[in-house]
């Protein structure tokens, strides 16, 4: 809220000091301070909606609102009532109380320009599309300006993008927005450069490209200055659109010409040339080419075409331009795919991708730049193709160790390319033990060396030999994964924590460094990792997994809680962020970004991770709640949890996981789009398992239906009405979704380390976790399954969580993940015992009564009840053996002396890292 500057009105003068505590976050001396005024001055709406502000802050939010609405049903016409209820709702989150609120006002004054702009932004806050384009033509009316005319028109394109009938938008919201910006052509009205962005868009969902064209290629087209080659861009796209291959050729050349390193337009040209070469394609032979100039239908022109780009480049005393020369391999690729013969391709693959290097070895995009082509070469050329690199990496002398190191940067950046390509082509993977520990040394030799050449760096920037460090931190996963010796990844985190003590902003070393941590079972340097990443926006969708893949299988409630509150928080406030970026484009006239906005908002609404962490938050907060601060049903009404409602989109959600994320040279047959496909197939049914349990918990209790009030007159005394009905159904669809889950586990697919994560499935269904919770949840009908299960989960999570061996520390974290499970199920049969002694206890009750009437005391209890306190019984038994095996665990740990430890050949740095975590 921004403080008020220079003002005439006595009101504003009084409400000042409110507004300066507000702003200041001084809610309470905010409400003490409007409250004096309102004594005064009663009639003073904008203090009481001012107060209304500190109140909601200081979390009164029903006394909040009761006041706003006292105001809000005087339909105030001041703007600073009306400013300050916009904030007020905006804060609750009922942004449609808004529009209210202008609606009222606009009516009262109906020539204000202001107060039907604000109505106009208060629709678009909502997403209220044929509301908006009335408001934008009744502004238009007030006052004719253009940028209200297309406001309106915008919001006629708005409501065919979001027409759930296609037919529509086509015949009656899109030809209306065309005739409406054609009548403003016509008169000679358009004015900006949105105004033809927005003729574009329409004409193109239209699918009028022609008409487009025409518009591009004429006087309008001239408008579209703002960003570089816009016009050429969006002339490109058509022609595609209009298979106009020859002057799609033709202007990709001439781009091209000008500008031989602007890579978007090389695949347009690539791709002309062989749509030409398929229609047989030939120039007429007495005109020219096509309205863009000359065409190269051939292979043998475009050849000539991308050397002669290469010949002005080698012929430069500056740097050469890289586009040409990978063009060159890009034409190389490609022309193999169509099976065209070897002897009439343009060189050999090896010598191009050689003389690329020599000219580019020295750049850190050399590596990106060739990885993606070395499928070009043969198997038995790939150690020629190293050996021929590195007799131009120039290196000094060997020294005692017998490695020889680069003298300047651009020698180590050289090594370090060739390291890097060895690698990609599986060089490093083929060796065996011995040869991998050498190429370890060699690579950590390499890299204190480079260290001296960022000496003098900031804190903040890498060092020159950090991969290095990375590639040999690979090498020792790749012998911790082939052998299964953990000293292997205990010096893998000892050498990533001394390059991260070098350079303490390096992304991937904490990474890497993140996920072994957790893939050891230790969660507590992972938090202060992921925190140092500084993850921003929509990062915290595409890698939160990282973090919360694994906070609540190591036992980490809280920070698990939190983890998934930090992901929650970004979610939501996408919510009201991307309003707030739609309501600036209509003012700045961005008409094209505006179903980019809504496109992203809705990947997000629709992402994987939000539906996850959204469910994972929603259990834990029952785990670490209910029957503790909270009982089941008042932490079921605390979150508006209702067992009838599937709020998970199943048929829209989106895999947003970067996995890409961790740098890897990995031949691509090691980790492709197998892995990724089962990964997503494996967190679908995951998440199904998790919602059920969920939504079953809810309907133990009466909070948890939506419905419970419109059913209350058929509930019995007991409350339970017909919810059994609901219950059976859910517990059905659990039964059939374990059984899917359980064909997925038999496929039992092994992901990469540096791949997807595995999820949890696999575990719960091994250790009986799933089954044991939908019996507890079938508990009425199966009181007898319970024990048993129970049982044999404590049992698999029996045995030491960290294991000394021959000076050695073995870690078991799977142990604690099975004793995580038996934590939740034990949580979910404890409920469900509840809700079964709430139904039992009446028929106990009655027994007892007509036990005392008839004084018999022979009569005995009905097996059901019998059988629920053997139960209890048995579950008091089971509680007591795992508190005694975590007790256990405790002081097996406290006894474990881990700074005995020693990791030999690691660094002094890293050794004291680990030991102090």
């Amino acid at each position: 809220m921004a403080a008020r500057g220079h003002v005439q009105d006595p009101n504003d003068r009084r409400l000042r000091p409110i507004y300066d505590y507000l702003d200041n976050g001084n809610n309470k001396m905010a409400i003490q301070q409007a409250d004096k005024l309102l004594k005064k001055h009663k009639d003073l709406h904008c203090a009481k909606v001012l107060k209304a502000i500190g109140l909601q802050r200081t979390g009164k939010q029903d006394e909040a609102f009761s006041l706003a609405q006292e105001v809000t049903t005087l339909e105030p016409t001041d703007d600073n009532s009306l400013q300050a209820l916009t904030i007020l709702y905006r804060e609750m989150h009922r942004p449609e109380l808004v529009t209210k609120l202008y609606e009222a006002a606009v009516k009262k004054v109906p020539l204000s320009e202001e107060y039907h702009s604000h109505l106009f932004m208060a629709y678009a806050r909502v997403g209220e599309y044929k509301k908006m384009q009335q408001a934008g033509m009744a502004l238009y009316k007030i006052v004719p300006k253009n940028p209200y005319y297309f406001w309106s028109v915008m919001s006629l394109v708005m409501q065919a993008i979001s027409a759930k009938d296609e037919k529509l938008a086509q015949t009656m919201f899109l030809p209306l927005a065309e005739r409406m910006v054609e009548k403003m052509v016509k008169e000679e009205k358009i004015e900006a450069e949105a105004e033809v962005q927005l003729y574009f868009m329409i004409l193109e969902r239209l699918g009028k490209c022609e008409e487009a064209l025409h518009v591009i290629r004429g006087p309008l087209g001239e408008k579209l200055t703002s960003e570089l080659q816009s016009r050429e861009r969006k002339c490109m796209m058509l022609y595609t659109r209009l298979e106009r291959w020859p002057e799609c050729n033709a202007l990709a050349q001439k781009l091209l010409l000008k500008n031989p390193d602007d890579w978007q337009f090389y695949p347009s040209y690539f791709d002309s040339l062989f749509h030409l070469m398929d229609q047989s394609w030939s120039p007429p032979d007495d005109a020219e080419h096509c309205s863009e100039g000359s065409v190269h239908h051939t292979v043998a022109e475009v050849v000539r075409f991308v050397e002669e780009r290469i010949k002005v480049e080698d012929e430069k005393d500056s740097r050469s331009l890289r586009g040409p020369y990978l063009a060159r391999l890009e034409l190389m690729h490609r022309l193999r795919e169509r099976g065209y013969p070897e002897e009439n391709l343009p060189g050999e693959p090896l010598d191009l991708m050689v003389q690329f290097f020599r000219k580019f070895g020295d750049k850190p995009c050399c590596i990106t730049d060739l990885k993606i082509y070395l499928h070009l070469l043969t198997p038995d050329q790939h150690v020629q193709f190293i050996n021929r690199l590195s007799e131009m990496v120039p290196l000094g002398e060997q020294g005692e160790d017998g490695f020889a190191f680069p003298e300047d940067t651009k020698s180590l950046q050289r090594h370090l390319c060739v390291c890097q390509l060895s690698r990609a082509l599986g060089l490093h993977h083929s060796l065996d033990v011995g040869g991998k520990l050498r190429l370890i040394a060699e690579l950590k030799a390499h890299y204190h060396h480079g260290l001296k050449f960022g000496s003098s760096a900031l804190k903040t920037e890498l060092q020159f030999s950090d991969m290095y460090c990375l590639m040999a931190a690979h090498v020792y996963i790749d012998l911790w994964t082939e052998t299964g010796d953990e000293d292997m990844v205990w010096q893998c985190l000892g050498l990533l924590e001394e390059g991260l003590s070098h350079s303490s902003s390096n992304a991937q070393f904490k990474l890497l460094l993140l996920l072994l941590y957790c893939r050891l079972g230790s969660f507590e340097p992972v938090v202060d990792l992921y925190s140092s990443l500084d993850a921003k926006h929509i990062q915290h969708d595409t890698i939160g997994f990282l973090l919360t893949r694994y906070a609540e299988s190591l036992g980490q409630f809280s920070a698990a809680s939190q983890s998934c509150n930090f992901s929650l928080r970004f979610f939501h406030s996408n919510q009201k962020d991307t309003s707030e970026y739609i309501i600036q484009a209509y003012k700045y006239g961005a008409f094209e970004k505006i179903p980019e906005f809504i496109a992203l908002r809705n990947r997000l609404n629709q992402s994987l991770h939000f539906a996850q962490v959204r469910t994972e938050r929603m259990l834990l907060d029952l785990f670490l709640e209910a029957d503790v601060v909270l009982s089941l049903e008042e932490s079921v009404k605390a979150m508006s949890l209702s067992s009838e409602e599937d709020d998970v989109p199943w048929d829209t959600l989106r895999d947003n996981r970067d996995l890409t994320v961790f740098t890897n040279w990995d031949p691509k047959q090691r980790y492709g789009i197998y892995h990724r496909t089962r990964s997503l197939e494996e967190e679908k049914a995951w998440l199904r398992i998790r919602s059920l349990t969920l939504r079953l918990l809810a309907s133990l209790t009466p909070s948890g239906h939506a419905s419970s009030q419109q059913n209350s007159e058929m509930s019995n005394e007991n409350g339970v009405g017909d919810r059994s009905s609901l219950h059976r159904s859910l517990l059905s669809q659990l039964n059939q979704t374990l059984h899917a889950a359980a064909q997925i586990a038999e496929k039992h697919v092994q992901y990469p380390l540096l791949g997807p994560p595995s999820t949890r499935l696999a575990s719960a269904l091994s250790v009986g976790s799933c089954h044991c919770q939908a019996a507890a949840l079938h508990l009425s009908v199966h009181l007898q399954e319970l024990e048993s299960a129970g049982l044999e989960i404590l049992n698999k999570s029996k045995g030491d969580l960290l294991e000394m061996k021959e000076s050695k520390l073995k870690t078991q974290p799977s142990l604690l993940e099975n004793l995580v499970f038996f934590l939740e199920t034990v949580s979910i049969v404890l409920w469900s015992a509840s809700y079964c002694a709430k139904i039992l206890r009446p028929l106990k009750t009655s027994l007892q009564k007509k036990k005392k009437k008839k004084k018999d005391v022979n009569t005995a209890m009905p097996l059901v009840v019998c059988g629920f306190q053997e139960l209890t019984g048995n579950l008091q038994d089971l509680l007591t053996q795992t508190v005694e095996h975590i007790r256990g665990q405790e002081s097996g740990i406290t006894a474990l002396k881990l700074a005995s430890l020693t990791l030999e050949g690691c660094s002094r740095v890293g050794a004291k890292n680990i030991s102090a975590q």
